[in-house]
């Protein structure tokens, strides 16, 4: 008999990928023994200043990393935000009154140009500059005047993973040290992102509605807005499938004419007032007979065509988007895998992209 062939290891798809997604409980314990410390005096530093506003600077991934660190600021700090458009500076040569202002710059490698530019500018025109990145030796740290090393380890699938979850909780424990706090919530995530990772099976079962969809609808509102933006672009760089991100209040405005009983949508539901806010639009997605698939509280799963249940009890709801992201990671992995494509290699992507 002759032996079927089976690809090498070092050469399956998704292996990357794969491995990068199951060391994020390690990255997050990791973030939280040796890695707060830092954060909290760099907290104090910043809060010494005391910043009148904050911009939030950021491309790809990193940008939903920012928009989560704007629901924070407004919401847990009471402080004025707003994600710039780096142009302004880089193309146009703007010259704000940047005085008071942190400016926080968010980025996985630190070396895109268009990024390095913007803050170094915003400097000088009077701000605190702030940069997060998994490079302490970038160039975007060195022109910064404040840096957080997000301490995630190498990471060499194209898909940005663990570097995102390190982020979240690294921009969490920074917000909670502007108030004085120490952040002791997240001390149970490594172990529930354990959990999630663990149950692998649920996402292959989900990954098989999506294999022939066309294109996909994912809403939240909220903390889980920035997951929701995150999640589409997982699933859009790894399997090429159309995806549409939305808030749950944009959505009603237009958008949801085009939701029907083919393509799928998937509503990630914060356990709290996002999720509260997101039922009327839920009962409007079910009353079009929408595929609606929910990622979130078991009794919001109950309610939906099918689902992924989060632990969320005892978790704060400014907490569980680093939660709510990983089962969509894994779904972007598991229909790109039955697609036949490879998540580790998306085509036309670079790790590092150099805009200007």
């Amino acid at each position: 008999m002759t032996a079927t062939p089976t690809t090498p290891q070092s050469e399956q798809p998704g292996r990357i990928m794969s491995r990068e997604m199951s060391e994020q409980p390690d990255v997050l314990r990791r973030l939280l023994d040796t890695g707060a410390p830092d954060i909290r005096e760099t907290a104090r530093l910043v809060a010494a200043k005391k910043p009148r506003f904050v911009l939030l600077t950021a491309r790809g991934t990193s940008d939903h990393a920012a928009l989560y660190a704007k629901y924070l600021l407004e919401v847990r700090l009471g402080v004025p935000c707003g994600l710039t458009s780096m142009s302004t500076f880089t193309a146009y040569g703007a010259k704000p009154d940047l005085r008071d202002v942190l400016a926080v710059t968010v980025s996985q490698s630190g070396g895109s140009p268009d990024l390095v530019a913007s803050t170094r500018a915003a400097r000088e025109a009077g701000a605190i500059t702030l940069s997060v990145t998994n490079n302490p030796d970038s160039a975007l740290a060195a022109v910064s005047e404040h840096h957080i090393d997000i301490q995630a380890g190498p990471e060499k699938a194209l898909p940005a993973t663990k570097t995102y979850t390190a982020s979240l909780l690294a921009l969490y424990l920074f917000v909670e040290g502007l108030r004085g706090e120490d952040g002791a919530a997240a001390t149970a995530l490594p172990g529930l992102a354990a959990q999630l990772l663990d149950r692998q099976a649920e996402i292959k079962t989900l990954a098989a509605r999506y294999r022939f969809a066309e294109r996909m609808v994912i809403t939240s509102r909220g903390y889980g807005y920035p997951t929701a933006k995150e999640a589409a672009l997982k699933l859009m760089e790894t399997s090429y499938i159309p995806a549409l991100a939305y808030s749950g209040a944009d959505l009603l405005h237009g958008p949801l004419a085009m939701v029907d009983n083919i393509s799928p949508v998937i509503a990630v539901v914060t356990d709290g007032r996002g999720g509260q806010a997101l039922q009327p639009v839920l009962d409007r997605l079910r009353g079009r007979g929408a595929d609606l698939v929910v990622v979130g509280p078991k009794a919001q799963v109950e309610q939906a065509s099918a689902g992924f249940v989060l632990p969320t009890d005892g978790v704060p709801e400014e907490l569980q988007p680093i939660l709510e992201i990983i089962p969509l990671q894994l779904l972007a992995h598991e229909v790109t895998i039955a697609r036949g494509q490879d998540p580790d290699a998306p085509r036309a992507l670079a790790k590092v992209t150099e805009t200007r």
